[in-house]
């Protein structure tokens, strides 16, 4: 019998820029997304997916320190437009 991946198991990865948009705060991080033949894909690594909710619960905390340790993290401002 043969073992390892079949030529369908074949996974692709790429960058791509994930924002997370939490009250007045916005983290950018990268995160590596993940395409297979599944009908998932594509799909974020357990710990790309870990990191996104460890960003969104410490801006919903207010902990923007946490939240810079682990992404960019900016503030929203309104703009204001006269007429």
């Amino acid at each position: 019998m043969e073992r390892g991946f079949h030529e369908a198991d074949k996974m692709t990865r790429h960058r791509k820029t994930k924002y997370v948009h939490e009250g007045e705060y916005v983290a950018q991080l990268e995160v590596e997304l993940i395409e297979d033949e599944s009908s998932w894909s594509p799909y974020l690594s357990v710990a790309d997916a870990t990191r996104l909710d460890e960003i969104r619960a410490a801006l919903r905390r207010g902990d923007v320190r946490t939240a810079s340790n682990l992404a960019r993290v900016f503030t929203l401002q309104p703009v204001a437009i006269s007429k």
